[in-house]
């Protein structure tokens, strides 16, 4: 063969004479054009390569992440028709070449989606492309065993990078959530037992699902209903089965606890009486089986049958005064002495006495005696420790009354009538033996005229007892206003002032001068200086908006006014300020306005009987240091008043605003 330097370019004998032909016009090509072609064609053809292999990666996360459902089954058929389709797919690659660079470009989520699995497809390209020459080779669907090995050493890494990209027939009505994951547990429960299970299924720990194969042709797949494919329910109803069947702490059952903490025992034993706790009253109380005599004045509480300790029963005796002056020996001389007492078993048969009367409702033991004449002391000493201890009981309770005093309990019997619902027991004459449940000897109190509402029953303030008192004897006003359907001129109103006037001391010796200057101020004035009955004062009381006196019982009667009304104090000459805080304090908490006018010696009778520059005037602390008696005596006995009520007037000023005020009458008239 002649021109050995073109067989080069020969590719067969039968084509020498166009390969001739050819050569010769390649031998005319310059070199240096030719030179730039081959770069340029370098160029185009690498070009060519990186944009086909970009493609190729993309296409191949897109035809290999729709395949895969919700559960993780992929969807195909027995007729080979997902390899047709998969054929029909690399087909299109050629067609879809420019729609790569829109899906680098789609969204973020898109991107989230695909962007981490580039990498893994673009290094698996090559084993792509083999397996499609293989099968145009050979005609044969099956995979190359040497794909297979690359696969299968990614299968974590695809799973792990790739997430399913956004179907177009995703559900986005958020209702049915509880659907789609009721249809995948229907799914996996009417599955064939011959088809193999789910290979991408979540674990119930959150770990990595199995690894799908690249071409779906080649292994058996699970037939689900096409309407699932689309149906990706979210990573939170994935159902958690170990915390769904976990129950509640609360259920589980507890009947034996229940049952060991309801099996009855005996309660620790604490002291019957109480001697420290309370600097006014001593005060016991007993539960269970409780017997009061009152012929030999004995309150005990019988043991329980059957066996007893030390921890839960114990033999005790006390000597109790149930009256709350228990510091001052004067008041409590004449109050009767009651022993309180607890009977063990063996001596309970022989020294308690036998029932005969059976209450089923607690039993209160007071005193009626002390300073209870007194018309303050018998509020501070009976009647207001008995709201604080029986109201509690709404009426059933009884009322075991020691040193009775018929005449003191009638002036008072609409209150005792209110607290309890039964007779009054004399304790005094009475033969029979009162058995109880639950007993209380001595009655609550906390000061004097107050009551503590951190430390009282359900609550109780002094608000509470002005209403109590205002209920039992059907008082109808609870606030300062002016009557209704009085029939007036047009004027201001003119709110109702009660001078307090006594019969004997401290009494206001210019009470007419005292009238007219309230008058001038504005006030309606009624002057009274009370009965024995509490009925009659009391709706006097309660018809007016204000009262003035000076200290002394009479101004104990404030708790008929009605809640927002004042009360005017004037105290006495002798540095007397400390007795007044008996109604200080207490007009505050009943929700009153408080006003206090102490006079001047000019204003005090004393200045009658003794020069100005005696002690009575010059030390009274001189007088106080003798005792009680000599300040009873120089300041309280001996002392009467004459206001000065040029210099009173001011007072009678502060209590007409706030009253019109406290109304919602202020400068404004009424018919």
């Amino acid at each position: 063969m002649e021109g050995g330097g073109k067989a080069g370019y020969s590719y067969g004998g039968h084509h020498h004479h166009q390969d001739a032909k050819l050569l010769k016009n390649l031998s005319r090509v310059e070199p240096r054009r030719f030179g730039l072609g081959l770069v340029a064609g370098f160029l185009i053809v690498t070009c060519a390569y990186f944009s086909t292999a970009k493609f190729d990666a993309i296409h191949i996360a897109m035809i290999s992440s729709p395949a895969k459902n919700a559960a993780g089954f992929m969807n195909a058929s027995s007729d080979g028709s997902n390899q047709q389709q998969l054929d029909l797919d690399r087909d299109a690659m050629s067609r879809e070449g420019s729609k790569a660079q829109v899906l680098d470009t789609d969204g973020d989520d898109k991107i989230s989606s695909l962007g981490p699995d580039l990498g893994h497809n673009a290094s698996a390209l090559e084993g792509k492309k083999k397996d499609e020459t293989f099968a145009k080779d050979s005609g044969d669907a099956s995979v190359s065993a040497s794909t297979d090995e690359a696969l299968a050493k990614d299968d974590d890494a695809i799973v792990g990078a790739v997430l399913p990209p956004l179907s177009s027939e995703e559900p986005t009505n958020i209702t049915q959530d509880s659907v789609l994951e009721d249809e995948e547990l229907k799914v996996q429960e009417t599955a064939p037992a011959t088809t193999n299970p789910s290979p991408e299924k979540s674990s119930n720990n959150g770990s990595s699902p199995s690894v799908v194969p690249s071409d779906p042709a080649t292994l058996p797949v699970q037939q689900i209903p096409p309407t699932q494919e689309a149906k990706d329910p979210p990573a939170q109803q994935i159902p958690a089965v170990p915390e769904a069947k976990v129950p509640p702490v609360q259920q589980i059952p507890t009947f034996p606890v229940v049952k060991t903490e309801a099996a009855p025992r005996r309660k620790e034993w604490k002291p019957l009486c109480d001697l420290w706790s309370n600097r006014r009253i001593d005060w016991c109380e007993l539960d269970g089986d409780v017997r009061v005599a009152g012929a030999n004045g004995t309150v005990s509480l019988v043991a329980p049958p059957g066996p007893a300790d030390e921890r839960t029963f114990r033999a005790e005796s006390w000597h109790i005064k149930p009256y709350p002056r228990k510091a001052d020996p004067n008041a409590m001389r004449h109050v009767r002495v009651l022993t309180v007492q607890s009977l063990p078993a063996p001596a309970a048969s022989a020294a308690a006495p036998a029932c005969t009367e059976r209450h089923d409702v607690p039993g209160l033991v007071f005193s009626d005696r002390g300073y209870t004449g007194n018309y303050f002391h018998a509020y501070t000493d009976v009647i207001l420790p008995l709201f604080l201890t029986a109201r509690q009981y709404s009426g059933e309770v009884k009322l075991l009354v020691s040193d009775f005093q018929m005449w003191w309990l009638g002036k008072f019997l609409p209150v005792f009538k209110a607290v309890s619902n039964y007779d009054l027991i004399n304790l005094d004459d009475d033969r029979r033996v009162h058995c109880f449940r639950h007993v209380q000897v001595g009655l609550t109190c906390h000061a004097d005229f107050s009551i503590d509402p951190s430390r009282a029953p359900n609550g109780y303030s002094m608000v509470d007892f002005t209403r109590f008192m205002r209920a039992t004897y059907r008082l109808p006003r609870d606030a300062p206003f002016p009557a209704s359907g009085e029939q007036q001129p047009r004027r201001p109103w003119r709110p109702r002032l009660l001078v307090i006037a006594r019969a004997r001391t401290r009494r206001f010796v210019n009470a007419d001068e005292i009238v007219r200057g309230a008058e001038r101020a504005g006030f309606e004035v009624v002057v009274s200086e009370g009965e024995h009955e509490v009925a009659p004062f009391a709706e006097l009381a309660n018809t007016c908006d204000a009262m003035v006196g000076v200290h002394g019982a009479g101004l104990t009667n404030m708790v008929f006014l009605p809640t927002g009304g004042v009360v005017i104090q004037v105290v006495p000459l002798g540095g007397l300020e400390f007795v007044a805080g008996y109604f200080r304090g207490p007009s505050r908490d009943m929700g009153l306005r408080y006003l206090e006018y102490r006079i001047t010696p000019e204003e005090s009778t004393l200045i009658d009987q003794y020069p100005r520059d005696h002690p009575i005037f010059t030390d009274p602390d001189g007088v106080k240091s003798k005792g009680w008696n000599s300040l009873k005596e120089a300041y309280l006995d001996k002392q009467d008043v004459r206001l000065d009520m040029k210099r009173f007037r001011p007072i009678l000023k502060k209590a007409i605003a706030h009253l019109r005020k406290n109304s919602g009458n202020n400068n404004t008239t009424h018919n």
